[in-house]
């Protein structure tokens, strides 16, 4: 089984790089995708403990980009290593970008009548801190019910705390990737599609034309039929299909490391295709 989707604490997981690789482990991963955002960190500190316990490990990393004037997430895989300059030069960039953003969060939330500090929230988040490290400080201060609560009352697009973070075009991300060897990948789309109200072949092919070359089709978000359906559409266009949990860490109501039990097969057809479409490079 694979899994090609999962954070570490070096953006929004719950764990280490060290644990995240010994759960995949003892989850009977053959293989996992580390898929950080805005950061490579917790995949370069996971590949020592993965080779000593002889797990696959995909390069990866997750950045946000505006479609449709939405927010919508962007995966990597199959990175340069390690990444050249200039790729981690635009990771720079998008934490400054986030720290503002975070910085006016914390400002947006106090006018609330809610007693939140930045400073409080960065102990968590540290160097890629976001809106799950503000849920969790939210839920722990009990303004919220739960992580949910805290996206839906406060911090999601729709509701009343949200700010704007400054995000680079779908076509600079998807050049960011290819420059740095990796495949760029539309993350669990079905929320978007819904709330689009159009067809899953019309959304694929309008950003594709924007250079995105896979989707991924197998997430915790998307029922059996709604995953099958996405896999059929994009491999009628002539995109790669990927997939995986999510997985930030242990909850309640998540999907476990691996709880997807994807097959081996699925990381093997999706390296295929990132070959067949990526030019030789100069050595």
């Amino acid at each position: 089984m694979v899994d090609l989707h999962s954070h570490t604490d070096c953006s929004d997981g719950l764990l280490s790089p060290e644990r995240l690789v010994e759960l995949a482990c003892n989850n009977k991963l053959t293989a996992l995708g580390v898929t950080d955002h805005d950061t490579l960190d917790g995949y370069d500190q996971a590949v020592p403990h993965a080779r000593a316990r002889g797990l696959e490990l995909v390069c990866g990393i997750e950045l946000s980009a505006r479609f449709r004037s939405k927010t919508i997430h962007i995966l990597g895989y199959f990175l340069n290593e390690p990444a050249d300059a200039r790729f981690r030069a635009h990771l720079a960039e998008l934490k400054t970008s986030r720290r503002d953003r975070n910085r006016r969060l914390a400002d947006r939330l106090r006018q609330m009548g809610l007693d939140i500090t930045l400073e409080e929230v960065e102990a968590l988040g540290k160097d890629q801190t976001g809106r799950p490290h503000f849920a969790r400080v939210l839920v722990k201060k009990g303004y919220v019910d739960g992580y949910r609560d805290a996206f839906d009352r406060y911090l999601d697009e729709r509701a009343p705390g949200f700010v704007e973070r400054i995000e680079p075009s779908l076509r600079s991300v998807f050049g960011w990737i290819r420059d740095s060897g990796g495949l760029p990948v539309w993350a669990h789309p079905g929320r978007f599609i819904k709330e689009e109200e159009k067809e899953p072949a019309e959304l694929f092919a309008e950003i594709a034309a924007e250079g995105c070359m896979a989707i991924e089709c197998f997430h915790r978000d998307h029922t059996i039929d709604q995953a099958e359906r996405y896999a059929n559409v994009a491999r009628g266009l002539e995109m790669g299909v990927t997939g995986g949990s999510d997985f930030h860490g242990p909850s309640p109501n998540g999907v476990p490391l691996g709880g997807l039990r994807l097959p081996d097969s699925l990381l093997e057809e999706l390296r295929e295709f990132a070959g067949s479409k990526t030019e030789p490079r100069p050595q």
